[in-house]
């Protein structure tokens, strides 16, 4: 058995219910993968062309980085500092460069890689997001991509505490009063913050570091993120609670989340109208995790008596928005890495990115990989799928206030050891569990560093099997152990929640839910109902579904015993409305259900 340290997970709102759309932003062609599983340095092979009679890689950086950033280039490299290039002028320049750096002004597109006639060998993206990179198109060139996600933390918690304490006493408004000659003191009293509650959503890095600093002004803090791990929040002096009792109990709410499918609008006329009234909300993370329209409604119906918001769903926002001139309303454009020291460490923490893949060494921020040898592509890519959609389909299981700590994943094979690496399988699983609820881009290069930052323990065991190694794998099994699920049937006898699947013609089906044998295609999405079992359950339940024009394009039913209890697993093209889901469990015979989207 091979054990591995990986990470835990955390998440905004939604705590992977089945309401979450999973993102997917991994293409399992992307991948480097070995057949042979003797141990090997971790090593990425660039080979620069040579860029000056020194034999010096040439590095062009197309916008602003600190000078601590560019001197570590130049001890490296030859550096072209040019900025406000055309995307003509980028394309001319690049065919001339080993590595680019850019911030989040410069569109790194298809267009890019190929005028850069396979020279270019990385982009460093200075700061966390990347949608200005076309991903796909770098790793179709060969081209890896890296990011500084670390040195801005301090910096966006500062900023979210300024904007938190500016919020309270209206500094702001005052400000802008007294400029304008008025001297209003009663107008603008404001709230303490001490003894007061906040609830921090999303407890991860910036998370973390605002409960720490909300402690220090004598604030109650509480957190929900389901995969947050619970020491670590008890070393801070932080209670891990739920979504609901957070939103329900908080004085203020300071948002600390990715955007992602699962996050988009959490906080919506539905969670405003749950919310204490008087609620103050600081939003630094991303603008799109508030529905902007519902806030204003929440300000105007008093729900909300306050908001300090330093992003927007559009940036910059429109002049006339109302939610930007509302008088109750505090913000700033995007400054929450806008300090000198973050700007600073933003361009080392890039530079030393990208001079360790000049050298050839594995950059731990790396977002995409090199590319998967064809023939070991075509063998393992419906395990590769299987094994991402396993990953998804146990976390969605978790209940919302169980933390994820431990996986454990067994592979039934007839393949010896050295003819079986299982990095691949295990990286998409850790992908399946971690990418929906975090804004990382989990392949084989960042999985195992991606899951031990998360504090989520990961191990492997394999079951020889008799037979012929024609087939690499038989069956993968996901278990996750030491947490409560939201559909208890998935619980093995053991007490871990447990799924398996297998390829059946090319395509993942999963074969078992806690001790229940299922047959199920993972496509769309999926539906399981514990049910007594007795005539009529599917046509009642699919008679549900085709009154309400959802396609039901499977369905599967295993079983203990004849009139027993029976696991129904029934696949869906279009995700079912919350009424529709509410009808089945009405069924008298249902005695539990769950939706799960792939």
């Amino acid at each position: 058995m091979a054990s591995l340290k990986t990470p835990t997970l955390k998440n905004p709102h939604l705590s992977l219910s089945s309401k979450s759309r999973l993102p997917s932003a991994f293409s399992p062609t992307n991948l480097r993968f070995p057949r042979s599983s003797t141990p090997q340095r971790r090593l990425l092979i660039i080979t620069a062309s040579d860029a000056s009679l020194s034999n010096k890689p040439t590095v062009l950086v197309a916008e602003k980085l600190g000078e601590a950033g560019v001197t570590l280039l130049k001890q490296f490299a030859n550096v072209d500092c040019s900025y406000n290039l055309s995307p003509e002028e980028l394309c001319t320049k690049i065919s001339l460069c080993d590595a680019l750096i850019v911030r989040s002004g410069t569109k790194v597109n298809r267009e890019v890689f190929e005028s850069s006639g396979g020279r270019l060998k990385v982009v460093g993206r200075a700061g966390v997001g990347i949608d200005n990179v076309d991903l796909a198109a770098a790793t179709e060139h060969g081209c890896l991509v890296v990011n500084a996600p670390t040195a801005n933390t301090v910096a966006a918690a500062e900023h979210g505490i300024a904007l938190l304490a500016a919020m309270a006493r209206n500094v702001a408004q005052a400000d802008t009063s007294v400029k304008a000659g008025k001297w209003q003191r009663n107008k603008y009293v404001g709230v303490s913050l001490v003894g007061k509650t906040l609830a921090v959503l999303g407890f991860g890095k910036v998370g973390s570091e605002v409960a720490r600093r909300a402690k220090g002004l004598g604030m109650h803090v509480i957190a929900h993120d389901p995969y947050a791990p619970a020491d670590r929040a008890r070393a801070i002096g932080v209670e891990l609670v739920s979504f609901e009792e957070a939103i329900a109990t908080a004085d203020f709410i300071s948002l600390h989340m990715p955007l992602t499918p699962a996050t988009s609008k959490m906080l919506n006329d539905d969670t405003f109208a749950k919310m204490k009234k008087g609620v103050r909300i600081v939003n630094v993370a991303r603008g799109g995790v508030i529905d902007e329209e519902a806030l204003v409604r929440a300000l105007d119906a008093g729900i909300v008596a306050q908001a300090a918001l330093d992003v927007f769903t559009e940036e910059p926002p429109p002049q006339d928005s109302k939610l930007v001139q509302h008088e109750r309303v505090t913000v700033t454009p995007h400054l929450g890495a806008s300090t000198k020291e973050a700007q600073e460490g933003v361009a080392i923490e890039i530079a030393e990115a990208v001079v360790g893949a000049l050298k050839g060494e594995l950059a731990a921020t790396a977002v995409n990989a090199p590319m998967v040898p064809a023939e070991v592509l075509t063998e393992l890519k419906p395990f590769v799928e299987l094994a991402e959609k396993l990953g998804r389909l146990a976390v969605q299981l978790v209940a919302g206030g169980s933390g994820v700590k431990s996986v454990k994943i067994s592979y039934a094979t007839s393949r010896a050891p050295d003819d079986l690496d299982t990095r691949l399988l295990r990286a998409m699983i850790t992908k399946g569990i971690i990418e929906p609820i975090s804004n990382v881009f989990v392949n084989l290069v960042n999985a195992d560093y991606t899951a031990k930052q998360r504090g989520l323990r990961l191990t492997e065991e394999r079951i020889l099997l008799d037979g012929s190694p024609e087939s690499p794998i038989e069956s993968i099994q996901v278990q996750i152990a030491n947490v409560e699920s939201k559909f208890a049937s998935a619980m093995s006898e053991s007490g871990e929640i447990k799924v398996e699947g297998r390829v059946k013609d090319g395509i993942p089906h999963l074969t078992k839910v806690g001790s229940f044998e299922v047959d199920v295609s993972l496509e769309g999405s999926i539906i399981l109902c514990r049910q007594v079992d007795q005539p009529g359950m599917i046509g009642k339940v699919g008679s549900i579904l085709g009154e309400e024009n959802v396609n039901v394009s499977f369905m599967s039913v295993g079983r203990i015993a004849p009139r027993k209890k029976a696991v129904m697993a029934i696949g869906v093209d279009e995700e079912p409305r919350k009424e529709s889901l509410k009808r089945i469990g009405e069924v008298p015979a249902i005695e539990e259900f769950v939706f799960l989207k792939l």
